[in-house]
């Protein structure tokens, strides 16, 4: 099962989810570095779009490499621009600000090319922030035991400032999914990114598909089941992203209970198709 030509001009493959145990393991295997006045003009970086989010034109695809706990290939996230829209938020009676939407169809992919989920993402943009769809930040493994069930979907977007100031916290976000039968709640699973803090940046991060100015973004990822308000199965851990205002996340480190990475998700092309 595949998308139908969507992602057929991309030659790069790879979606990766790494583990690495300590901060100084983390940089062997990315180059980060102070960034150099005089090297500005040769990075990768794209200036913060007025209109939709990160810049994103009509047709615009992003592939992720995903790597998992030994660094080895554990597949690919394949995202392509889909539709592209202004429309009016109301954020108070007499205050209305122009609200840019963007869809994408977003598909997660084995080593052997074959499709594993398929997602529709929303991401919006409005003043000076950007917002990805907490949907993207699902713990999927959570839902399989609710196969056949019904399921209602609450995600909060994730705010990224096109200009972050090191130091601010940035809000909570993420995704509750309500499961439920004809008849019954069953649970509530949710996967949320809480005490999102911007913890160093601007500097230089290169990856498969360039160099980008990168700001490092530290979170808590809080991933629960809650069968009944008096019972909760929650997991915590690190999770760490590295944001390009006006190109989105470009490295996204998830570690583990044991402090150790455990996955990484890379950007290895941003591409527009000729489509």
């Amino acid at each position: 099962m595949q998308f139908p030509s969507l992602f057929s001009l991309l030659a790069v493959q790879g979606l990766a989810l790494t583990l690495s145990s300590t901060q100084a393991q983390d940089t062997s295997s990315t180059t980060q570095h102070a960034l150099p006045i005089n090297t500005l003009t040769e990075l990768a970086i794209a200036t913060p779009s007025a209109n939709q989010a990160f810049g994103m034109a009509d047709n615009t695809e992003l592939i992720y490499q995903i790597k998992d706990a030994g660094g080895k290939p554990a597949g690919e996230l394949r995202q392509r621009v889909v539709t592209l829209s202004t429309t009016e938020r109301k954020e108070s009676k007499k205050v209305v600000v122009p609200e840019n939407i963007t869809t994408l169809k977003s598909g997660l992919y084995s080593n052997k090319n074959l499709l594993v989920r398929l997602q529709d993402l929303t991401f919006r943009s409005r003043r000076d922030t950007c917002f990805t769809d907490g949907l993207a930040d699902l713990d999927a493994d959570a839902l399989r035991r609710f196969r056949d069930r019904k399921m209602a979907y609450s995600p909060a977007p994730v705010a990224w400032p096109n200009q972050p100031t090191v130091g601010t916290t940035l809000p909570d976000g993420g995704i509750n999914v309500q499961v439920s039968s004809s008849v019954v709640n069953i649970a509530t699973v949710s996967t949320m990114l809480r005490k999102r803090h911007v913890v160093s940046g601007p500097s230089a991060l290169t990856t498969p598909a360039g160099t980008f100015n990168c700001y490092k973004v530290e979170a808590v990822r809080e991933s629960a089941t809650v069968p009944r308000p008096d019972m909760a199965m929650r997991t915590s851990v690190k999770q760490v992203d590295y944001y390009a205002p006006g190109v989105g996340i470009v490295r996204t480190e998830i570690y583990g209970k044991n402090g150790k990475v455990a996955q990484v998700r890379e950007l290895a092309a941003r591409n527009i198709s000729a489509e």
